[in-house]
């Protein structure tokens, strides 16, 4: 989720298709052999607001109606709501043609049974399966099954840093260990002003956080069976990890845990109220608010020390798909809306754009692919991303070990202990939900 998010997420693969419907598409003659002129697209909230998006995306959305004379009906979809509207559409038959889908949803969409399977001839349709990013590609449902659609936007997480800030508090460098991150943290949390901003109401962005710091603890959210694990001594210490920012660092600001929307903590960040932020490809929302490169610089996630035991993990695999469902109007019109969408021109308007990186490896040509700020992600994506579990109950675990953090974010703002044995309680809490 890039944004994500909201980012989100969480990321994705070359040939995500979305959410179907029957009366979804605009036709007139319902009776009429003939596929409809249109489709109806549900678009993930990327941009600042729903508004920038459909700005965002119109000109392109014309561009394939010029070609293929095929109008495209546009909703732009919060994530607050697009989980549970894609589900009730895979419920009843009732949605868009194509939809985005946050990529760690996949395997839990697939499961459904809602949406049309990318084949090996769809693929190559596409360009083949080499034409896309290998983390990308993973993420887009249960291995050795056809993803249920195609990698859109890719992201990761990375650290942003206010260098100005850094440079007023004596700091040379990024932090590159965690120990540094909250050494530096504590210098700059001075004067009103924070060292780190997070979403603490954020259950995706929980959920995230949870998986990767989980993974440098050397821990698993799922057994090789795909049982959940979410109270192991591994996750419990990567969750309190994350809670002491505010608990025990001091270092970020206590009512980020509140903050949900998948905006806040950034707008926190551009406003210069904290100096550090952990994010998905900002740079869209980062120019918007009025910072340059100049302004901030973008680094990776501290990682453990290998001799710890702990993965070197310091991302999940963030990125949007694009969907078919099954149920679509006009699939054929679907089918061909994924092509373009996953064309090298459209994924390189639209990733400039948003900030975040095309996910097929012929856009990469373009200049704006090679600042350092992209060359980072694509380092992050090469090397030390990870793709969240691709299991079917995984949308189940986002919102139950996110639900959890955001209870133990608000008892860590209110001054409440954050121990082992209260982190635990919250998990083991969340794993007999899920075994339920």
């Amino acid at each position: 989720m890039l944004t994500r998010k909201p980012y989100v997420f969480a990321v994705a693969g070359a040939l995500m298709f979305a959410a179907a419907a029957c009366g979804s598409s605009d036709s007139s003659d319902s009776g009429s052999a003939a596929a409809p002129a249109s489709i109806t697209y549900w678009a993930s909230n990327q941009g600042t607001s729903l508004e920038s998006d459909k700005q965002i995306l119109q000109p392109e959305l014309d561009r394939f109606t010029k070609e293929t004379g095929i109008k495209v009906n546009l909703e732009v979809v919060p994530w607050s709501d697009l989980l549970n509207r894609i589900l009730a559409a895979a419920t009843s038959g009732k949605g868009p043609d194509v939809v985005n889908i946050g990529n760690t949803w996949s395997a839990s969409l697939q499961a459904t049974g809602a949406f049309v399977p990318l084949d090996d001839a769809q693929l190559n349709a596409l360009g083949g399966k080499a034409r896309f990013l290998g983390p990308s590609l993973a993420a887009t449902g249960a291995p050795g099954q056809p993803p249920v659609g195609a990698p859109l936007y890719s992201t990761a997480y990375a650290l942003y840093y206010n260098k100005q800030m850094f440079k007023d508090a004596g700091i040379a460098d990024a932090p590159k260990t965690w120990d540094e991150l909250v050494a530096d943290g504590k210098k700059l949390t001075k004067d009103g002003k924070w060292g780190l901003a997070v979403e603490g109401a954020s259950v995706s962005e929980n959920a995230h956080m949870i998986f990767t710091l989980g993974q440098q603890h050397g821990g698993d959210l799922f057994d090789s069976s795909g049982k959940s694990q979410f109270d192991s001594p591994a996750n419990v210490a990567a969750v309190k990890q994350y809670l002491d920012f505010i608990a025990t660092d001091k270092i970020t600001n206590p009512s980020d845990a509140a903050y949900s929307n998948g905006t806040e903590a950034l707008q926190d960040f551009i406003g210069g109220k904290a100096a550090m932020v952990m994010w998905q490809s900002a740079s869209g929302t980062l120019k918007t608010g009025g910072m340059t490169p100049d302004d901030y610089g973008v680094a990776p996630i501290p990682l453990p020390d290998p001799s710890s035991g702990g993965k070197q993990v310091d991302s999940m695999v963030g990125g949007i798909n694009i969907s078919v469902f099954n149920s679509a109007a006009n699939k054929d019109g679907a089918l061909k809306f994924v092509n373009f969408m996953t064309s090298k021109q459209t994924q390189q308007d639209l990733n400039k754009a948003y900030g975040s990186l095309p996910t097929v490896t012929d856009a990469y040509d373009d200049p704006a692919f090679q600042t350092p700020e992209i060359k980072t992600y694509q380092q992050i994506l090469a090397n030390t991303a990870a793709p969240l579990p691709q299991v079917a109950n995984e949308s189940q675990f986002e919102t139950l070990v996110g639900n959890a953090m955001n209870q133990l974010f608000a008892d860590a703002a209110s001054g409440k202990p954050i121990t082992d044995e209260s982190v635990k309680a919250k998990l083991t809490e969340a794993n007999q939900q899920m075994a339920g």
